[in-house]
């Protein structure tokens, strides 16, 4: 998610080999990737895939051939799969080259946006023979997302500090996949306008915001790793409006982002 982005690395002609019914045996190289196989009635295609795809129960069983840290090309050329569904902010770009230069059909799952969520969803799709489900679940997903951009559209501003990480302490600011949720729940991001989508910052930073609300991820090396308590001149810790959220839902961009939207614009309301 927080990788360099690289260009869309679908060659142009690569899906005309799919056949008709769709693709059969699919490597997906994302968590998200996987959750939005699942989510069109193609999960149980899914013959490898990366670390950390968990969601849901039965993807916990699909082999794995690696994470951000390279990906067994081998085991792709022994399972010979008729699409690979690549993610070119998360694998290598190398990898993702030398996938396309043995020949196999590549697909770039690579979401900007909530609303390429939907479109991702619609491509996968046509791609897997899945047109009719995958429609239904873009369809969904759009009216929710619409919905819940309604209900906090007229609400009062909240000042946010987003807490990637804690050691070095990271942020968000414009571009980054969470900034758009903050301003789907009309969140202020304190570090809107940082140079870069994830920025390193100091606690004296922060405490220049008079944030109103600092969200965490749950794990506990994030949440632990600064004690916030010792800043009460902080609005968001005199109010105790300091949350743990769940990353998974909130960092994939899949359709389970729209329980995070929902986590965050909670936690916002707490803090109006």
């Amino acid at each position: 998610m927080f990788a360099q982005t690289v260009q869309d690395v679908t060659p142009a002609n690569s899906h005309a080999n799919i056949h008709a019914t769709g693709a059969k045996r699919i490597v997906a190289l994302s968590p998200h990737g996987v959750e939005m196989l699942y989510a069109i009635g193609a999960g149980d295609r899914i013959v490898a895939t990366t670390d950390h795809a968990d969601y849901p129960e039965s993807a916990k069983f699909i082999p794995r051939i690696g994470g951000y840290y390279g990906i067994q090309i081998e085991r792709i050329i022994e399972l010979n799969p008729d699409l690979v569904v690549v993610w070119a902010s998360g694998n290598k770009l190398e990898d993702i080259n030398q996938i396309k230069q043995l020949g196999f059909t590549v697909f770039n799952s690579d979401p900007k946006s909530l609303d390429d969520v939907a479109t991702e969803i619609e491509q996968l799709g046509q791609l897997t023979g899945q047109a009719q489900q995958a429609q239904k679940v873009a369809n969904d997903y759009r009216q929710q997302l619409a919905e819940i951009r309604q209900q906090n559209t007229l609400k009062s501003k909240v000042k946010v500090f987003y807490q990637l990480w804690s050691t070095p302490l990271m942020t968000v600011s414009k571009g980054s996949w969470i900034e758009h949720i903050i301003g789907v729940c009309n969140g202020a991001n304190v570090f809107y306008e940082a140079a870069s989508e994830y920025p390193q910052i100091s606690i004296e930073n922060v405490l220049l915001t008079n944030a109103e609300v600092i969200l965490q991820s749950q794990d506990e090396g994030n949440a632990m790793g600064v004690n916030w308590s010792q800043w009460p001149e902080l609005p968001a810790v005199k109010n105790k409006h300091i949350y743990q959220l769940d990353a998974d839902v909130l960092h994939r961009a899949s359709p389970r982002v729209l329980q995070g939207i929902k986590l965050v614009c909670e936690a916002l309301d707490k803090a109006r």
